[in-house]
């Protein structure tokens, strides 16, 4: 089964990093955010127990020591997680994959429309270098798109929306970023790990994101072909009301500031988030 898995034939380490860069912190009661580089991981449950927790996304290439001493660093002895659960595909979110599921023998979980990405049966579409935005888009012809092998420990997420090993949580659907794309929400306290649905930071501008200048924003410009189920979800995600938000770029944010920006991108989204044009863009969206 081992053998069935691979990267990306283009996958590849991608010389940027943050300010907040391996630093762990406890957003909420065992909700735990790591910034890889420029991507967010997150932890749900206690990785100093025996499965005691599950992994959602899996960072930038070539960063599983990464996650891994930052994992000791924080907790010390950490035992595998029960399961490796994906937002959706991408290059920065599915980076360290193969080598922390070998590592741990553990099952992937991801929504079934992302499968074609992550069975090695098709790439995603290139980034848009052209889009409206800053440096990291116009950088953004360098990223991998190219479709993961996660061979068989790869499953669907459940159609009643449960997560495996997540009790107590449910996913739903986020499409626009990509088709499969996912967010997840803890029913307790309304904390929801978002994924690329919305993020806090512009992700297009290379000043903001070294910085991590605090910020909603649509999902990242360069990467989002379908503008209009973006929309669509910033605004299913509004109506559930989160209390604080894990988004797969930026700082977490909570409670009055959370709503506030969210109610904004959902209201605006076609000045905010969509830009004016690019590869993907319908004009008639806007």
């Amino acid at each position: 089964m081992d053998q069935e898995m691979h990267y990306s034939e283009d996958n590849k380490f991608i010389p940027i990093t943050s300010i907040s860069n391996g630093v762990i912190q406890e957003v909420a009661p065992e909700i735990y955010c790591l910034p890889v580089q420029v991507v967010n991981v997150c932890f749900v449950g206690n990785p100093s127990k025996a499965k005691g927790w599950v992994l959602i996304d899996a960072g930038m290439p070539k960063s599983a020591d990464d996650i891994l001493d930052a994992l000791r660093d924080k907790f010390g002895s950490v035992h595998p997680p029960r399961a490796i659960v994906l937002t959706h595909g991408h290059f920065d979110h599915v980076g360290a994959i193969v080598d922390l599921a070998e590592k741990w023998d553990v099952p992937i979980y991801a929504h079934s429309a992302e499968f074609p990405y992550l069975t090695g049966e098709k790439s995603y579409p290139e980034p848009d270098t052209s889009v409206e935005g800053g440096l990291i888009a116009k950088m953004s012809g360098m990223f991998p798109n190219g479709p993961t092998q996660l061979g068989s420990r790869l499953k669907e997420l459940p159609k009643d929306h449960r997560i495996p090993e997540m009790p107590g949580w449910r996913w739903i659907h986020t499409p626009g970023h990509t088709p499969g794309h996912c967010s997840f929400i803890r029913i307790e306290d309304n904390a929801l790990i978002a994924g690329d649905a919305f993020v806090t930071v512009k992700q297009d501008s290379l000043y903001k994101v070294l910085t991590q200048q605090k910020e909603i924003n649509g999902p990242p410009r360069y990467l989002t072909t379908d503008w209009e189920a973006a929309w669509e979800s910033v605004g299913i995600l509004k109506h559930l009301e989160p209390t604080v938000a894990i988004t797969g770029h930026g700082l977490p944010m909570y409670g009055e500031e959370l709503t506030k920006s969210l109610d904004k991108l959902a209201a605006d989204f076609d000045k905010i988030a969509i830009p004016d044009y690019g590869r993907y863009v319908d004009p008639t969206v806007h």
